[in-house]
């Protein structure tokens, strides 16, 4: 008899529903893609609408319904925590306390509320469970990977209590058996410093990260002197001294700022420098010595040669990519939803084999289905929406379409290109994306600042078929999906000149650093997709055709949207991105569209449409 159970997060950040049917994952979709509200921490009313109906689900037929966390422990940290710092904590406190009071306490009676808008006769509190935060992360990460054993280390800001742990998955079993406790926290430390440099918290940590390779890690014994006290096994302690997170308003306080000399930087007024670049660079790397130090550590204790991965830390592809390239462990798994969003796969995965006890089946294969789980457009309903909004299309062929685009790339057009089913998780994965030329030496400034209108530091993904990874880059495993940084080999790389070191940040981009410079990192390093025919034959037949015309297996993938705006879901949302920025293409199942052809009535301005991000 078929069961289905219902994963649901939300409330904090990156709200999302999955689905899973006798422990096989259905469908799964962050909240984000259909209000088009970039991180939305609503109750994810549109994604749970997805997925019932992928599934062929109604919300009173369903098993279970699983939340990802539980509030009481949450209210518990919020109160204790209160306590110990009071009366320090007090504004933050009453900010908190009338919304927990209100509904976040009576969780049970407010989802059930939520619930019935899905089908007002749902009644069944009998239904309803909660898992635990960091044990959904750590399920996320666990069961659908392609191991029967394996040691999983999940890391974020906070979950109820716990902000890191190991837990050991065996088979249909798995057990934490330890956890590092709010305030100690090496999400909140990585979010302090993107707070510090003047990004947004919680959606800026990436872009550290790519500020990093530009600076120097000259603070890294000014960090690990004051801030933080590592031991040996990783494991570490916050001095709370420098924070302001546990009882104030923002992530840092005097103390913090008087110990680098400055003041958070204003991004309203205030330009990046060489200091930023420095203070990115240093907490990266404190960041990947407390994860190598406890990956050694895990390895030595419990002798097991596979690691998964989850927790927004794991969405750090420079640390993944170090670990890797360390071989502490023989394989390594990392749930492409590593976030909140993912923790909705976890709660359901974590019901099914914990509390129903249930075998797994297929172990040995990646059952996440290359984390195409959102949802899909017919030609039907393309052509219907196109029609809708007065476009100017033409429908091709799929052989001749992948001839026609990969002409149109290797050309230097940049394309919009929406196939199959939508990403589940932050990455684009040639379903929602925006594809161009590698080899260009113009394609990564003009994406980011005439098509992302984003910052011009910032790096773009190579997605590269499979079977020649090792041949362009220093890396020879599948990573699907874009969680793990390598360098572009030698032989493909162009060493700076000692004038070209010294130029600063928009000017060293634009040297040429290798035979890919649109995907080379300033460091030689890129954030590689493998690309396999299993999961994505049109976006791999593309780049196999792009490979005939150029020799380059590789293209430029970035997200479809621009900055600030959540990945393009439907062909309405595609079309308005096309139509609002610089792209010269965009191609939507069948159908290729030309900018130039289209009505210029119907352009947007997109540059100032979505808050900075």
């Amino acid at each position: 008899m078929t069961k289905k159970i219902l994963g649901i997060s939300a409330f904090y950040h990156d709200s999302a529903a999955a689905i899973i049917s006798n422990g096989k994952i259905i469908a799964a979709a962050q909240e984000e893609r259909f209000t088009r509200k970039k991180h939305d921490s609503g109750y994810p009313f549109n994604a749970i609408e997805f997925v019932l109906k992928y599934s062929n689900s109604n919300i009173s037929e369903l098993d279970a319904i699983v939340f990802y966390e539980k509030p009481f422990l949450k209210f518990e940290r919020l109160l204790e925590t209160y306590v110990a710092f009071a009366p320090k904590g007090f504004i933050q406190f009453s900010k908190a306390m009338p919304s927990w009071l209100r509904e976040k306490l009576f969780q049970k009676k407010l989802l059930i509320n939520l619930i019935k808008q899905h089908d007002k006769k749902f009644n069944d509190s009998k239904k309803i469970f909660f898992s635990e935060h960091h044990l959904s992360h750590a399920a996320s990460a666990f069961y659908p990977s392609p191991f029967d054993k394996a040691i999983i280390l999940t890391a974020d800001g906070v979950g109820e209590w716990a902000t890191t742990t190991v837990a050991v998955g065996d088979k249909n079993n798995l057990e934490i058996k330890k956890e590092i406790h709010f305030p100690h926290s090496l999400g909140l430390l990585y979010s302090a410093f993107t707070y510090y440099i003047g990004f947004k918290v919680n959606s800026g940590e990436y872009k550290l990260m790519g500020l990093a390779p530009y600076g120097n890690p000259k603070y890294v014994d000014k960090i690990e002197k004051n801030l933080v006290d590592i031991k040996e096994d990783g494991s570490f302690r916050l001095d709370q001294n420098f924070f302001n997170y546990s009882t104030g308003l923002t992530m840092t306080n005097k103390k913090f700022h008087n110990l680098f000399g400055q003041e958070p930087r204003d991004s309203r007024k205030d330009q990046i420098t060489q200091f930023h670049m420095d203070i990115a660079a240093s907490i990266q790397k404190v960041t990947e010595d407390i994860i190598l130090k406890m990956c050694v550590s895990l390895r030595k204790e419990y002798n097991i040669s596979n690691l998964c991965l989850a927790g927004g830390v794991a969405l750090n592809c420079v640390a993944n990519g170090k670990i890797l390239k360390s071989k502490i462990f023989e394989n390594i798994w990392i749930q492409p939803a590593a976030g909140d969003a993912g923790g909705s796969l976890g709660a359901a995965l974590a019901y099914w084999y914990l509390e129903l006890n249930n075998e797994r089946n297929d172990i040995n294969k990646d059952e996440m289905h290359g984390s195409y789980l959102g949802p899909s457009y017919s030609n039907e309903n393309i052509e219907k929406s196109l029609k809708h909004i007065g476009a100017k299309y033409e429908f091709i062929e799929d052989e001749m379409l992948i001839d026609k685009v990969a002409d149109d790339l290797s050309k230097g057009n940049a394309i919009g290109w929406f196939q199959g089913r939508m990403e589940f998780g932050p990455r684009a994965l040639g379903g929602r994306s925006i594809l161009g030329d590698p080899r260009s030496e113009t394609m990564q400034k003009n994406l980011n600042l005439k098509v992302k209108y984003r910052e011009s530091f910032r790096p773009f993904a190579p997605s590269v078929l499979r079977e020649d990874v090792n041949q362009w880059f220093d890396i020879d495993n599948d990573s699907p999906y874009m969680l793990i940084v390598s360098d572009v080999l030698k032989d493909k790389q162009k060493q700076m000149t000692e004038d070209e070191k010294k130029l600063f940040g928009i000017d060293k981009l634009n040297i040429k650093r290798s035979e890919i410079p649109a995907v080379t990192h300033v460091d030689y390093s890129a954030r590689i997709q493998t690309v396999h025919k299993e999961t994505n034959k049109m976006y791999y037949n593309l780049i196999k055709k792009f490979k005939e015309i150029t020799n380059c297996p590789v293209i430029v993938n970035t997200s479809f949207n621009v900055r600030g705006e959540p990945i393009v879901n439907s062909p309405e949302d595609a079309f308005n991105c096309f139509m609002g920025t610089e792209l010269d293409n965009l191609v939507i199942g069948n159908y290729y569209l030309q900018k130039n052809k289209q009505d210029q009535s119907l352009k947007k301005d997109y540059s100032s449409s979505f808050e900075l991000d």
